[in-house]
């Protein structure tokens, strides 16, 4: 199974923002990944998708990879604090108020699905199993045998 993971640093953004939406395609397919951050009304959106982008590149350059796309699947993906620009904004009667311009380290891991392996049944079998009756099934039939009787 191929790993893959591309990391973007020093993002405008804050963690907690990117965090919003990352949570959006953790676990989803790459293809429905890149669908789901085009649509996002998110400015971060199109920075992970970038990534999103890069981390599928260098999955298809490593050894061992099947070639197919769309077995890729986000396996990972979180914000984590970079660090922070503290700028001074004018306040009234002479002070100043900090202003925290805030930065983030994104990093998208992508990973490959494994093969679904369909074990073949023999020639004379059904594949499907034999359904059993539930027991609730023959409780009811008993009681409604004995409303027939009174």
């Amino acid at each position: 199974m191929i790993q893959a993971h591309a990391t973007a640093r020093y993002i405008r953004t804050s963690a907690q923002k990117a965090g919003l939406v990352l949570e959006l395609i953790r676990g989803k397919d790459v293809n429905r990944a890149l669908a789901t951050l085009k649509f996002t009304k998110k400015s971060v959106a199109s920075d992970i998708a970038k990534l999103l982008r890069s981390a599928i590149a260098n999955a298809q350059q490593k050894d061992g990879f099947s070639g197919d796309v769309d077995r890729l699947f986000v396996s990972a993906c979180y914000a984590n604090q970079g660090p922070s620009q503290k700028r001074v904004r004018p306040a009234p009667m002479g002070r100043a108020f900090r202003v925290l311009k805030r930065t983030a380290h994104l990093t998208v891991q992508v990973s490959e699905r494994p093969e679904q392996i369909v074990p073949v049944g023999k020639a004379g079998e059904d594949a499907a199993p034999k359904k059993r009756a539930r027991a609730g099934a023959v409780k009811k039939a008993a009681s409604g045998k004995r409303a027939a009787k009174k």
